[in-house]
């Protein structure tokens, strides 16, 4: 009881209004489309949505209360190691393709995203072997040869999730690895190495796409979604449906939207609203205020995680704060970018938001690890001022 009165309101707050909001948006952008699509109650999005909000929240609360020695237990990382490993080749093999990628798997009734519970592994993971290592990163003769064992395991979940084919999940994954790893105490000179490459290997792309046409790739479901993003418009009746239909909500919403419920997109020409393009339905029925209102919980949270880490006297803890302020970074800049038709369309879902229990497990994982984290940084504070007075 003593450490739930000392818990971050700064993080709790903004976490339950933006999971409220979203209970509210998911309705509002499901109802036509279950009653259409599966011939169902119009709540049963609605329902299932304050299901996962609810088990979120003990989520929460029980990572809050957890030692977080448990996750810097070799023998538990191994253990979380080897069972998504399992799961990310049995989706491989046997997965189910949902619009183009076979990410989930069914355990007792439920759909599980093995790509989202990833994310947090992988940084726990990370934290823990780089953790272990820092003494080496400040020697001179450091050689990056050195951190060979958490690049190969975090090369190799990245691999298979690449594979499934889960390109959001993937680069979210490389960017955290990259987050963290610069963050560990290694040469700068690495880190700069790999921003570079990362930018010139991107814009290249970029180039080549924007000037070349590929008829062998036409029906590649990536190469598709990357045409869709340069050229909507002229893509307007196939690839670019979603974007263009997107784009159109934004612009019909306007300041301060048509009113919730109001939205026409929603209404068959927006494919699962509920769910990547959830934001262009806020925009539509609450405006650009109502979107601005969510984007700024969002990156509150976000520069609140990353100020968490700055604080830390804890170099563990420290990883922890960078790996998960940049997942719901790269997360909310990749959904957005979707939306507005600046960055392919990949399947990544809006934090908080969009409807989605494995998503909404993991975040809620996040916030309660955060919280953990948070109370931690401050009781060592408090510590600190008690001897100096």
């Amino acid at each position: 009881m003593n450490k739930l009165r000392h818990v971050d309101y700064f993080i709790l707050v903004p976490y339950l209004v933006l999971c409220a909001i979203g209970i509210v948006m998911v309705y509002s952008a499901s109802a036509y489309w279950v009653q259409r699509q599966y011939g169902v109650a119009e709540t049963k999005y609605l329902i299932q949505q304050a299901l996962f909000v609810l088990l979120g929240i003990a989520t929460v609360f029980f990572f809050y209360n957890m030692s977080l020695k448990v996750v810097h237990n070799r023998w538990v990382l191994l253990t979380l190691m080897a069972g998504l490993v399992v799961m990310l080749i049995y989706l491989i093999v046997h997965g189910r393709a949902v619009n183009g990628a076979a990410a989930w798997i069914t355990i007792g009734g439920f759909r599980l995203q093995p790509s989202e519970f990833a994310k947090m592994i992988l940084i726990f993971y990370l934290a823990h072997m780089l953790t272990s290592r820092e003494d080496r990163f400040q020697q001179e003769d450091f050689r990056l040869r050195q951190m060979w064992q958490p690049l190969f395991v975090a090369g190799m979940i990245m691999l298979l999730v690449f594979v499934e084919p889960d390109t959001g999940g993937f680069a979210i994954l490389f960017l955290i690895t990259l987050v963290v790893v610069m963050s560990s105490g290694i040469p700068m000179r690495y880190g700069f190495l790999w921003v570079l490459m990362l930018i010139a290997i991107t814009a290249l792309g970029y180039y080549i796409v924007s000037h070349y046409h590929f008829p062998g790739l036409e029906k590649n479901y990536g190469y598709q979604r990357l045409v869709a993003a340069i050229h909507p418009f002229a893509k307007a009746n196939t690839v670019g449906n979603q974007v263009v239909n997107s784009l159109y909500a934004i612009n019909h919403g306007g300041l301060f939207g048509v009113g919730l419920g109001m939205g026409s997109q929603k209404l068959g020409y927006l494919p699962e609203p509920y769910t990547d393009f959830i934001l262009a339905v806020i925009a539509e029925e609450l405006g650009l205020v109502g979107t601005f209102v969510v984007l700024s919980l969002l990156f509150f949270l976000i520069m609140r995680f990353y100020l968490i880490g700055i604080r830390s006297k804890n170099t563990y803890h420290t990883l922890i704060a960078y790996g998960i302020a940049t997942m719901m970074l790269v997360q909310t800049v990749f959904n957005v970018g979707a939306v507005t038709g600046v960055l392919p369309v990949t399947g990544v879902t809006l934090p908080f938001i969009s409807y989605g229990g494995s998503s909404m497990i993991v975040l809620s994982m996040a916030i309660g690890i955060m919280l953990n984290i948070s109370y931690h940084s401050e009781r060592t504070q408090r510590k600190v001022e008690k001897t100096h007075a």
